[in-house]
């Protein structure tokens, strides 16, 4: 067998591998871009199987299941990068992309005989759609570098589509017969540009997928499941370092600490699915009416701590006022017509020097001090110092 034979098994072969490999991903991680991903990689590896080492067809009649394989790779793989962002993905324009390119493609193979037409019309059919990923991922922010590398994968993808045909047509000034056109430098730079593209992309997109899982497996540790919000452990990591980016920047941070008043009362009277019911409503209320950036998380049976960024006593307070009176409403339905709960807060407001455990410590007393007044209310921290102050002491 020739060298060239090879060479032609060369993006069959790193098709089916990658296929292979996002389909064991995708049983892993039941994600639809995965499935697009492996989808791209098998369509690419049967349309090179079918355009180099299949039997050749009467008036080249093979050519056409492997260029709608070409165009259906670049369609999978643009859904796959753009459903990962959880964006619309542009089928409808795809498709007519895709059909405007084969409708040139038929052209230039039956009807006037070209095979630089016919590169161009693919070339720049597939340049298309992945210009159509770029323009999606363009007004996102790029959080991590694999952001941005999925971008340029997308964009340098588009080039190499579009301009690379145009320029070496451009210069050989085309091709006479298929047997010149598989010698040439051309196709040469086809199979290893694509190899190597298909490579990066394939890369590209699997570290997506294990960024992907690693930040599911970081939420299953760090979310609450009842409440919907962090647990303990999640909300200290989170509001730790958000405390830490508010004092650094001589902004204040709003801290306060919820407990449900009479807790153990209601899941000894009612039932403990009454009492996870109540934790569920609380956990949905304090996500409906928080603002952009709070950081909320239980961190005990019935016990739960909310840090907003760059609030001061007062947004703190307006805030914690409307946790502790929208309570009721958002419980009922859920609960007995008879059990009104309510709860009780503390508040306090960090200040450079202040870590969250002394924050949270603060909130404690707060949060105390409501209780010791009849809970369903709600008390800021006030330093002991200042007390004695107000005293006469």
């Amino acid at each position: 067998m020739s060298g060239q034979f090879y060479i032609q098994l060369l993006n069959p072969g790193i098709g089916l591998l990658f296929a292979v490999a996002f389909f064991l991903m995708w049983l892993n991680r039941r994600d639809r871009y995965v499935a697009y991903a492996a989808s791209a990689y098998a369509a690419s590896a049967i349309a090179f199987l079918i355009l180099d080492v299949g039997p050749a067809l009467p008036h080249e009649l093979h050519r056409i299941p492997a260029n709608i394989g070409f165009l259906a790779t670049g369609c999978l793989f643009a859904a796959a990068i753009i459903r990962r962002y959880a964006l619309p993905v542009p089928w409808r324009a795809m498709a007519v992309t895709s059909a405007i390119s084969m409708a040139f493609f038929l052209w230039f193979l039956l009807g006037r005989p070209s095979i630089g037409g016919r590169i161009l019309s693919i070339s720049i059919g597939a340049g298309v759609i992945a210009a159509m990923v770029v323009r999606a991922l363009w007004p996102l922010k790029k959080r991590h570098v694999i952001d941005r590398v999925l971008f340029w994968v997308a964009a340098l993808s588009a080039l190499n589509l579009i301009v690379r045909p145009i320029g070496l047509l451009s210069l050989r000034g085309g091709f006479n017969s298929y047997d010149g056109f598989q010698q040439s430098i051309y196709w040469t730079t086809v199979q290893f540009t694509q190899a190597m593209v298909s490579i990066a992309a394939a890369i590209s997109l699997m570290v997506a997928v294990a960024i992907d899982q690693i930040s599911e497996l970081r939420r299953q540790v760090d979310d609450d499941k009842l409440s919907g919000l962090l647990n303990r452990r999640g909300f200290e990591a989170k509001a730790g370092a958000a405390l830490r980016r508010c004092l650094d920047s001589e902004r204040p941070a709003a801290l306060m600490i919820a407990d449900l008043d009479h807790f153990k009362q209601i899941n000894d009277s009612y039932g403990h699915a009454v009492g996870d019911a109540i934790i569920t409503a609380f956990g949905a209320h304090v996500r409906t009416i928080g603002p952009a950036g709070m950081i909320a998380g239980r961190i005990g049976g019935e016990e739960f701590a909310l840090l907003v960024p760059g609030a001061g006593i007062e947004a703190g307070r307006q805030l914690a006022e409307a946790v502790r009176i929208g309570l009721a409403a958002a419980a009922a339905g859920h609960i007995p017509a008879a059990l009104i709960p309510t709860t009780s807060l503390g508040l306090t407001i960090g200040v450079p020097g202040t870590g969250l455990s002394a924050l949270m410590h603060e909130a404690d007393q707060a949060l105390y001090e409501a209780k010791r007044c009849g809970r369903n209310s709600v008390r800021t921290f006030t330093p002991k110092s200042v007390l004695l102050t107000a005293n006469g002491g």
